[in-house]
């Protein structure tokens, strides 16, 4: 049996996920220990928000920092 996931039409971000990417934004290193401290969600992967590094550290992308600009 095959199982799907579900995606929201609209994808509103969690308080939590705005202020990881506005971290990453203004040059924080937000590592895969703080990242899981912190609740840095899938779903910022899994839309395209951030993305990690060979280190295995935390950058924000293009629409990371769109989705910002368009909240703030």
């Amino acid at each position: 049996m095959q199982t799907t996931v579900y995606r929201a039409p609209v994808y509103e971000p969690t308080v939590d996920e705005l202020e990881t990417l506005k971290k990453l934004e203004m040059g924080e290193d937000v590592s895969l220990w703080s990242a899981a401290k912190e609740y840095l969600s899938k779903r910022l992967v899994e839309r395209g928000l951030v993305q990690q590094d060979e280190e295995r550290h935390w950058h924000i992308t293009e629409s990371g920092r769109q989705l910002i600009r368009r909240t703030y």
